[in-house]
């Protein structure tokens, strides 16, 4: 029989270890990144008051193509942060939600910068 290592288990305790140690506040609210096969995700949340600011995500109507490559991944970055600018957001902090800083989760950040947010 073959064990498999669970993945998303390890992803949890990762993201769990990273987050105790980065907190959004009011004034630098946390940008937050989710990661599925076919699409991906970001939130600026406040994390003081528990509420999500803005977000965006490769499901939104204004978002077209493939949502689960590299292009898509720095589009919805770039949607992020305009959304945070429109809000008056232009400082956050990066969790990366467990995964590795690379691929769709480092051309997402990209984007961010690209839009105009400083991390």
């Amino acid at each position: 029989m073959v064990n498999k290592p669970d993945t998303n288990k390890a992803r949890l305790r990762r993201h769990k270890r990273v987050r105790g140690k980065i907190a959004g506040t009011a004034e630098r609210p946390r940008l937050n990144v989710f990661r599925s096969s076919a699409n991906i995700y970001a939130q600026i949340i406040d994390d003081t008051t528990g509420h999500t600011l803005c977000s965006a995500s490769t499901l939104d109507k204004s978002f077209e193509g493939n949502g689960g490559n590299k292009a898509a991944a720095r589009e919805v970055g770039k949607m992020v942060a305009q959304r945070a600018i429109e809000k008056g957001i232009t400082t956050v902090v990066f969790d990366r939600g467990g995964y590795i800083f690379h691929g769709r989760v480092r051309e997402l950040a990209e984007g961010a910068r690209e839009g105009g947010l400083n991390f």
